[in-house]
């Protein structure tokens, strides 16, 4: 090849990648959790309203399903392919925190900006005195229960404790046609957390004080006693280690299943697809001794720190905190409020579900901020699959805490 054309194959080649370069300055790759029919049209209606406000700047938006995206941005980051921003669990922060993936937002973060939180859902995401994240939904668990299967069945309040949901159950169960008086989930995300709102309410923790598993005390063993009889009993549904949380709320919207636990997004389901069905919502039931706790729950959006346009990145997120856009992303997906001046809105105020989900956040307890805690909630979700399908708890619970441990000790 002469030199002459050596060169135009040069500077053709550099370009091409100015042009590619050109093209992909100012656009703004994000990684989106699916949570509903609803996720992908509010983030179209995001890209359109953004994108004119904001000329020279380009939004992708790609929704992921829940249950697949943790294995895509990890497969993503190690090919270093990932997106500027993404939607996480705020329980996997601190592995890409200890990784080095994700950026700190402090130097952007202005106070007039962070005072649009409320703390409580603003703090699982710093670390170090470090922002990694910020709140794009957050929620807690309370119990459903239908109405009209409480008045056929002669009940007539929501149970206090898991006493009385037992015996509550058994009323249901005696109606027949095909009720059951106790949705219980048995597998996929937040098995784990079906289990510890009957841990909580014997007055054990998820870890020890000292930093162990919680799964080989006795309370963990009488909760686990406490929903196996139940399944035994046919107090359950049948075939509860078949069951998601998506399967247990759809039973609960067909009107089959007396009473279960969940988030408050179930309220915009049942509103728009069982608008007839009658039903309320309560505390989670306590224990013996009175204890009880929810789940609070937060998902943060993070950048990450291979992003090659920043500055673009962190106009969308504070374009995504406003709180129009709150509103418009919480009250459609039925997440709680984490904006203060979104929190004050009438929707919220005067919202009987919403309040019983609040009233319970002083109760609330998040998934522990630990590395490998993914790895141990799955440790639990396996040995209550196994309790559910017949195993011995005593058994299956020792043997998980002695896996978590060996986690918990990395």
């Amino acid at each position: 090849m002469s030199l002459a054309k050596w060169t135009v194959g040069l500077m053709a080649g550099m370009s091409m990648l100015a042009f590619a370069a050109q093209a992909n300055a100012g656009e703004v790759r994000v990684t989106v959790a699916e949570y509903s029919a609803k996720t992908g049209p509010y983030f179209d209606s995001v890209k359109k309203e953004f994108e004119a406000a904001n000329p020279g700047i380009t939004v992708k938006f790609e929704v992921v399903p829940w249950e697949v995206l943790l294995q895509k941005l990890t497969t993503d980051i190690t090919a270093g392919t990932n997106a500027d921003l993404s939607i996480i669990g705020t329980r996997w922060l601190i592995d890409f925190v200890q990784q080095d993936v994700a950026e700190p937002l402090d130097s952007y973060i202005k106070p007039d900006f962070k005072d649009r939180f409320i703390d409580t859902f603003l703090s699982p995401s710093i670390m170090d005195g470090k922002t990694y994240g910020l709140p794009i939904a957050a929620s807690a668990r309370a119990m459903y229960y239908n109405k009209e299967l409480f008045e056929k069945a002669g009940i007539a309040n929501p149970p206090a404790n898991w006493t009385e949901l037992q015996e509550d159950a058994r009323k249901i169960k005696a109606l027949g046609s095909g009720t059951f008086g106790f949705g219980l989930q048995g597998k996929e995300i937040e098995t784990d957390v079906y289990y510890y709102y009957a841990m909580w309410s014997q007055g054990t923790e998820i870890l020890n004080k000292d930093g162990t598993s919680g799964l080989g005390t006795p309370g963990a063993l009488e909760a686990a006693k406490l929903y196996k009889s139940m399944i035994d009993e046919g107090l359950t549904e049948p075939g509860v280690t078949s069951n998601n949380r998506e399967d247990v709320q759809n039973l609960f919207k067909q009107g089959k299943v007396g009473m279960m636990i969940t988030a408050p997004f179930l309220s915009n389901q049942i509103k728009d697809e069982a608008p007839n069905l009658k039903y309320g919502v309560a505390a989670i039931p306590a224990g013996p001794t009175g204890a009880r706790g929810t789940y609070g729950v937060t998902d943060s959006i993070i950048m990450f720190k291979n992003s090659k346009n920043k500055d673009e990145a962190w106009k969308l997120l504070d374009f995504l905190f406003t709180t129009e856009q709150r509103a418009k992303f919480t009250q459609g997906e039925g997440f709680l409020p984490v904006n203060k001046e979104e929190a004050k809105m009438d929707y919220y105020v005067n919202n009987a579900d919403l309040a019983a989900f609040t009233a319970l956040l002083p109760d609330a307890r998040f998934a522990p901020i630990i590395p490998g805690w993914e790895e141990v909630a799955q440790i639990t979700s396996d040995a209550m699959q196994k309790i559910y399908l017949g195993g011995d708890p005593e058994a299956g619970l020792k043997d998980a805490a002695a896996k978590a441990n060996a986690v918990l000790k990395k």
